[in-house]
């Protein structure tokens, strides 16, 4: 007998949308995508379907229109309420309507309501977005379909305690009652290498002779389990450009769509730095109950608490000497390790070293705000620019309130975001990163969060890159104004993208201009110039001047603080462009229909899938009736309730958990599921705040020999222990660790550093009587000879 649930995965209710089919063409480094949401009334009555799902947050979606009994019915873009209003009065009078919105709280979740679909009728509903795509650390172009959508956090007693996300009904991803395919085309001119997913892909198709256009489609099978990743490698990627793409046909000179947009891709060569700059590093890790789930959505991968309980610690042994540092919890509350942020010493590292792996996913729900709001209230120490790293699974509600609070103090502090696990917010993982000044990873599907967060670190210690500036060379009568940000900010290894308006007027198809970046590092100056031509392409789906006015519109909303004329700013340039706002919304009415639908409107929500949580999270929040999940439960007999797994030894799907109320009596214990440390990480640990290693039985146990035979192979018997033992364990990272170099390359830099304060002639007779003992041949020159 199944439990009684609120929401249940096996209802018997019909569910009007059949299915979803995406089809996706990806230019270069952009993406133009058309996702058509089929429905079918197999109901008696007429009824309101309501779908709410997640989108990338930089997505421009431009065009929303259906398809009913073969006529197309186009939507126009209105203010928000204003289309509101005008779709319950549509659907009150009988007349058939659609409405697109977008989410006033964050920016990644829209919905689509279909009103009054009558009984056996059909409708194809198509909306169609441009979003400029990210670049990977290897070079891949990365394509994200978003699918799961999880829950965002409820705020007790705030006024977004109800919000949308938490109303939908959730089923397994295997009982979707609808269908959803996708299919990609890929085109770039410099040849495409591969294309891969973290979800099956049918054979890859090149469609040209030289591999410049290809097609690949999302296998059938796939369980809605996951968002749909898709990397796509080309032959050259960083190569520095500008598109000039033809204004609008009908619209004003002068105006955004009505003049040419410019869309500029730099690789800023930042050379290799020689030094470190010090700082304080403030790291704010998600500890609500929604972090003990895995990071991906098969479950059988590392927790999401255990990996970043590991990241902390690769994190703590990086960090410089000589700079400050704290980590914060949060959940429903937060705590510090320390009350200020403490200077980095062998003492302070110990300390914080003992209570990362004590930290477990214990503080509740997810609030982020008010550890946000402590942290900045503490005083910056002139001379140590603040660092903030935010790790979370990113389910709030209030994420605009967030991100309006970093914004407020971005010119005090760097932002550096995680999005960790299928679901995290994209809207408020790039928000707080873009806000201030930083960078925004996502961890999903095999990914590792070390080797990212140790990028961004490696970013953070970066010295200041001062004095950014853009110089346009432009023929007489023309002239580049920016619609999006001016950098302030550039990072070694990052592509940096500028929207611009050419204003003005030339006759020569010839003509040809010239922008360059220039800035300073250390006191030398350096320069990026593009040169191109000032002939227009056309594209009928103008998707720069889209993808600039999104930019447009990010800037301005996240300056927003209700002002009226910033509102109206947002709402004219959405207006203008197609491109949906938090402040505006896509209105379709049927108005050919010879009489008003009859009959009582029924009203039916389309679920999503619920993401994979597995049993260590069973008991998510559940603390004071705090969770804004469900209660996970098991619904397949004959199984026994007091334990979350299975009587045969064998493991959960997603196929054996109903959705019930939280206030469920019926509480789930999970056990230890923490992995053991692997070598590198136990190395690691023994690292010193400074960079050197003891020669202890640990060390040599890690390294394969004993204390006696590592000591009798020292060259030089009056060496310092530690300075034969760091050598030893800087070789052991090469030899056994390469694959993971990104994890460990700036312990080694501080490792090799305290090597070269302590090293004489005899540097090099060590090196070679390391490599002997570890039968590693590992190059001298890694110490700097």
């Amino acid at each position: 007998m199944e439990i009684p649930c609120g929401l249940l995965t096996r209802s018997k209710k019909p569910v009007p949308l059949k299915s979803i089919s995406v089809a996706v063409s990806i230019h270069e480094f952009v993406a133009d995508v058309s996702a058509t949401l089929d429905y079918k009334n197999e109901e008696t009555d007429p009824v309101e379907a309501f779908f709410v799902f997640p989108m990338d947050e930089d997505s421009a979606v431009y065009s929303f229109q259906a398809l009913v009994d073969g006529k197309r019915i186009v939507a126009e873009i209105q203010e928000k309420q204003q289309a509101q209003k005008d779709y319950e009065n549509a659907i009150s009078q009988g007349q058939q309507a659609f409405l697109l919105e977008q989410d006033s709280s964050s920016g990644d979740i829209f919905s689509c309501s279909v009103g009054n679909l009558p009984a056996g009728q059909k409708a194809a509903v198509t909306l169609s977005y441009v979003q400029e795509l990210s670049l990977e650390a290897d070079g891949a172009v990365r394509f994200v379909l978003p699918a799961i959508l999880n829950p965002r956090y409820p705020l007790q007693g705030s006024a977004v305690a109800c919000n949308i996300t938490s109303e939908i009904p959730r089923v397994a991803g295997k009982e979707l009652p609808y269908t959803f395919s996708v299919t990609a085309n890929v085109c770039s001119a410099h040849g495409i290498e591969k294309v891969q997913s973290n979800c099956p892909l049918s054979p890859l198709q090149y469609l040209e002779d030289d591999k410049s256009v290809a097609q690949v489609s999302l296998a059938e099978g796939h369980h809605f389990d996951r968002d749909v990743e898709i990397l796509v490698y080309y032959r050259e990627v960083n190569t520095p450009s500008v598109s000039v793409e033809l204004a609008q046909a009908d619209a004003k000179p002068g105006s955004l769509m009505g003049d040419p947009a410019m869309m500029v891709s730099f690789y800023p060569s930042i050379p290799e730095s020689q030094g470190e700059i010090t700082g304080e590093f403030i790291f704010l890790m998600d500890r609500s109950g929604s972090m003990s789930s895995p990071v991906h959505s098969k479950g059988d991968g590392q927790l999401r608490i255990d990996s970043a309980k590991e990241t902390l610690l690769l994190l703590l042994k990086s960090l410089p000497l000589g700079c400050f540092f704290n980590i914060y919890g949060f959940g429903s509350s937060f705590e510090s390790f320390f009350p200020e942020s403490v200077a980095y010493t062998q003492q302070s590292m110990e300390e914080a070293m003992k209570r990362v792996k004590d930290l477990r996913a214990n503080l509740g729900g997810t609030e982020i705000l008010e550890p946000l709001k402590n942290i900045y209230s503490k005083v910056c120490r002139p001379g140590y620019p603040r660092q903030l790293f935010v790790f979370t699974d990113g389910e709030v509600s209030n994420t605009r309130q967030v991100i309006a609070e970093v914004q407020r103090h971005n010119k005090d502090h760097r932002c550096f975001s995680f999005g960790i696990g299928e679901g995290a917010s994209t809207s408020l993982i790039k928000g707080i990163a873009r806000a201030a000044g930083g960078t925004a990873e996502f961890i999903t599907g095999k990914d590792r969060m070390q080797p990212k967060a140790l990028r961004s670190l490696k970013r953070a210690l970066q010295p200041v890159v001062q004095d950014i500036s853009l110089t346009w060379t432009l023929p007489p009568g023309l002239e580049a104004t920016l619609l999006s940000p001016a950098p302030t900010l550039i990072f070694q290894g990052q592509r940096l993208i500028i929207y611009a308006q050419l204003k003005g007027t030339n006759t020569s198809k010839e003509a040809a201009g010239e922008v360059c970046l220039q800035y300073t590092l250390q006191g030398a100056g350096f320069q990026n110039t593009v040169p191109f031509c000032l002939d227009p392409k056309a594209d009928d789906k103008l998707t720069i001047h889209r993808l600039a006015a999104k930019a447009l519109i990010q800037t301005l909303d996240g300056n927003l603080e209700d002002g009226a004329e910033e509102k109206k700013k947002v709402v004219d340039i959405s207006l203008q462009s197609g491109v949906i706002s938090s402040h505006t919304a896509y209105i379709a009415i049927n108005k050919e229909l010879n009489q008003p639908i009859q009959g009582p409107l029924t009203r039916r929500d389309i679920p999503l899938p619920f993401p994979y949580l597995g049993a260590a999270s069973f008991t998510h929040s559940l603390r004071g009736g705090r969770s804004p999940y469900r209660m996970l439960c098991c619904s397949a007999p004959p199984r026994d309730y007091s334990s979350p797994y299975p009587a045969d030894g064998g493991e959960l799907d997603d196929s054996d958990y109903v959705l019930c109320d939280s206030d469920s009596s019926t509480m789930l214990s999970p056990r230890d599921t923490s992995p053991p440390e692997s070598p590198l990480l136990q190395l690691v640990s023994l690292q010193k705040a400074d960079g050197s290693w003891e020669l202890d039985e640990a060390l040599a146990s890690l390294l394969g020999v004993s204390v006696q035979t590592a000591l009798a192979a020292l060259p030089d018997q009056s060496k310092d222990i530690p300075y034969w033992a760091t050598i030893l364990a800087v070789l052991w990272m090469h030899k056994s660790s390469w694959d993971q170099r990104e994890e460990w390359e700036l312990l080694e830099r501080k490792a090799v550093a305290w090597i070269q304060s302590q090293s004489d002639s005899s540097l090099g007779e060590c090196i070679k009587a390391a490599n002997a003992l570890l039968k590693s041949s590992v190059d001298p020159a890694v110490f700097g000879l």
